[in-house]
């Protein structure tokens, strides 16, 4: 029941959003520090749910561990400022759209990994070295590439980065290692208490920002839109050719080449609400972020849906 109610994510953010364009005072009671605690807890599971396995797995496939993190933190935030430049973005939606794009992989991703029927393995791996690097990336990224556009207080975004993602993950770490019995009853809670944060945190901005998007949202989704198919394409088209040329099996190398797209693809948009929500004095700089929850869900859902097709003409051909 708890699987199933988090593998509809998407559903649930989509209705969740549209209730909140539609009646604001919905959701935007879930706001100020509510916000970052929210990204808090999601955070805690996700360190309830690792394992010292999964970062033993750098070391046992670190091929693709590296090319998806280096994807991660080169194809979005470069994507994202150029996307910005193209479609020439106010400087507030432009810092937004780039905040997001250096925001380390999302938990959503390893969902959606799951239902494409990837390397979920893999996925969990790469969201937790894309999250414990974020610390410094994020922050160095988006103040690199804004520099010409806005000020970025990026010693208060590595504060905030730290405070809001590494203690959390590593608190649920030390929780699960000293009480491990507590820890097996929470961990199955972490999928759905993480859809329902993230749901309430990116409808909350909308309501708030619902004037702005009014207005603004063609733009504002067209830009998230861009971004995505961008992490998406290039994380498979990139991460392919890599793979087969370390020798792996064609079979391993299709699977690992999605899901490393899946994970380049998606971003914690979450993190990018908060830092945006915290550091930057226009609101509607956490609105791309939260679009942009939206869009890599659909985006996501969509391209697993079409592999799975796929898989499944290839084998009754095969049959």
């Amino acid at each position: 029941m708890l699987a199933r109610f988090s593998l509809l994510f998407p559903l649930w953010l989509i209705l969740a959003v549209a209730v909140s364009l539609y009646h604001p005072p919905s959701f935007t009671w879930f706001r100020g520090e509510m916000i970052t605690i929210g990204l808090g807890g999601i955070m805690l599971f996700m360190g309830l749910s690792l394992r010292v396995e999964d970062f033993r797995r750098v070391f046992q496939m670190p091929v693709p561990v590296l090319v998806g993190i280096l994807l991660q933190y080169t194809v979005m935030p470069f994507s994202g400022w150029a996307i910005a430049k193209l479609l020439g973005l106010p400087d507030s939606l432009a810092a937004g759209l780039v905040l997001v794009s250096a925001c380390p992989g999302g938990t959503a991703s390893n969902v959606i990994a799951y239902l494409a029927k990837a390397d979920v393995a893999l996925s969990v791996t790469m969201t937790a070295i894309s999250t414990l690097l974020a610390v410094f990336l994020t922050p160095l990224l988006t103040s690199v590439l804004l520099e010409d556009v806005v000020a970025v207080d990026a010693a208060g975004l590595l504060k905030s980065t730290l405070q809001v993602v590494i203690l959390p993950v590593l608190a649920g770490l030390l929780l699960g290692r000293r009480l491990p019995k507590l820890s097996a009853k929470l961990e199955p809670f972490g999928p759905p208490v993480a859809v329902i944060l993230i749901v309430l945190i990116v409808a909350s901005i909308v309501g708030q920002g619902r004037a702005e998007l009014l207005v603004s949202g063609p733009i504002v989704i067209l830009s998230a839109i861009l971004l995505h198919v961008s992490g998406f394409g290039f994380g498979y088209l990139l991460s392919r050719p890599v793979l087969l040329f370390y020798r792996e099996p064609l079979e391993t190398a299709e699977t690992r080449s999605r899901t490393i797209s899946i994970e380049v693809g998606m971003q914690n948009s979450g993190l990018g609400v908060v830092l945006a929500r915290n550091h930057f004095a226009d609101p509607a700089v956490a609105l791309p972020p939260a679009v942009s929850s939206v869009v890599h869900s659909l985006i996501g859902s969509l391209l697993a849906a079409i592999w799975l097709t796929i898989d499944r003409r290839r084998k009754e051909r095969r049959s």
